[in-house]
């Protein structure tokens, strides 16, 4: 693996891609830090080696230039972490960025503006990841959670230094973590699967199925699987186009042998709202007028059973509307069995945006293996599918 540990940056200008889309409130506050704190050791690196770098990312998904999507908004909580002051820089592509990239001195940190300011980015444009790799001496891709796109910053851009690319730490760590679920995992291995659709899942349930010894299937999914076997869901999430699908899902585990848990009760509110009426029912009988909205408590026992023992975790997905603490039992229940197996010895990886806030918003973060930055090209990545991120840097 070309990482920076097999790199010189003294006197170098690195660019550094790395994935800082964190969120925000409405006053632009973050509200987690934890995708900045995960760039800070390869940062950290390239200024101890003697090097300067050019930080570049994305936040949101603006449509042109649109300032509540500015990066100018996370510099404070850069420079905290960092714990040095950085130079932000207004663009990517004008006078100013060029200028900043020239100047930088061994030691210094430049911020460029939000590249998805510019089409370009997302379209993958040459002339634009060009434009941006003139500014540097050398490249480093940093951005798990991007490195299934093709675009400009992610993966276009290494073709300009076909010598001096890398991976930091953030995406070399996701991938030993990732093979170590992938590869040669340690049994009794079980796949923790939530989340609203099925549909999104499909693909990561199957590749799965043939490696584990159990899988948990909750959150909304669960839903349109009960309804695909006849149950009555109420006015809970349901996919009816996904039906078949759902099926093949369940005699497939069946044909490999791998105990498949579907949560008995369910949690369920009169709203979508934290404050809604609650009551627990059946999950394949909910009433007619309410809604699941996350595991119930015979279902929490059964899961944390079916945790405990287990040698290799995967979790992707929360069990509910863990937003709402009214409904946060069932990820909470979860993560509670995952923390007790990792503590006696299993392997414990968390994937996906949402599992990592809630384990982030239960405190454990320290607790687990591996907290994946990724999401989606987590998912891509154990479906087995190439990420151009990934390719760009290995070619």
């Amino acid at each position: 693996m070309r990482t920076i540990d097999n790199y010189n940056f003294n006197g170098k200008r690195a660019i550094v891609r790395v994935d800082i889309n964190v969120p925000l409130d409405a006053e632009r506050n973050v509200t987690d830090e934890t995708r900045i704190r995960a760039t800070v050791s390869t940062v950290k690196k390239i200024l101890a080696d003697g090097g300067a770098v050019i930080l570049m990312s994305h936040m949101g998904r603006p449509k042109g230039v649109d300032a509540k999507f500015s990066l100018s908004h996370i510099v404070p909580v850069l420079e905290k972490n960092y714990g040095q002051s950085i130079k932000f820089v207004s663009d990517c592509m004008g006078e100013d960025a060029v200028k900043a990239c020239a100047e930088i001195k061994s030691g210094e940190i430049i911020l460029l503006e939000n590249l998805r300011f510019y089409s370009e980015e997302k379209k993958g444009d040459e002339a634009f990841a060009q434009k941006l790799a003139s500014y540097a001496d050398c490249y480093v891709n940093d951005a798990f959670g991007t490195a299934h796109r093709a675009h400009s910053s992610t993966a276009i851009i290494a073709k300009f230094f076909p010598n001096d690319k890398m991976f930091g730490y953030v995406i070399a760590n996701e991938l030993e973590a990732a093979q170590k679920i992938m590869n040669n995992p340690q049994h009794p291995y079980i796949a923790i699967i939530g989340g609203s659709k099925v549909s999104s899942k499909i693909t990561i349930i199957e590749q799965l199925l043939e490696k584990v010894d159990r899988m948990i299937i909750g959150g909304g999914m669960m839903f349109t699987i009960e309804a695909a076997l006849g149950g009555k869901i109420g006015k809970s999430l349901c996919e009816p186009d996904q039906f078949d699908i759902a099926l093949r899902i369940i005699e497939k585990a069946k044909k490999l042998g791998v105990e498949l848990y579907l949560a008995k009760d369910a949690l369920c509110g009169k709203d979508f709202a934290n404050d809604t009426t609650i009551i627990t029912c059946p999950a394949n009988d909910v009433a007619d007028d309410y809604m699941g909205m996350d595991i119930g408590a015979v279902a929490c026992e059964e899961f944390s059973k079916a945790i405990e023992g287990c040698k290799t975790i995967l979790w992707n997905g929360p069990m509910g509307v863990f937003e709402f603490d009214n409904f946060a039992g069932g990820s909470k229940a979860v993560a509670d069995a995952i923390v007790k197996a990792t503590d006696t010895g299993a392997y414990s990886l968390i994937g996906g945006g949402d599992s990592v806030a809630c384990i982030t918003k239960l405190g454990y973060t320290n607790s687990v293996s591996y907290n994946s930055t990724g999401g989606g090209a987590l998912l891509e990545y154990l479906e087995g599918s190439e990420l151009p991120g990934i390719v760009a840097i290995n070619e």
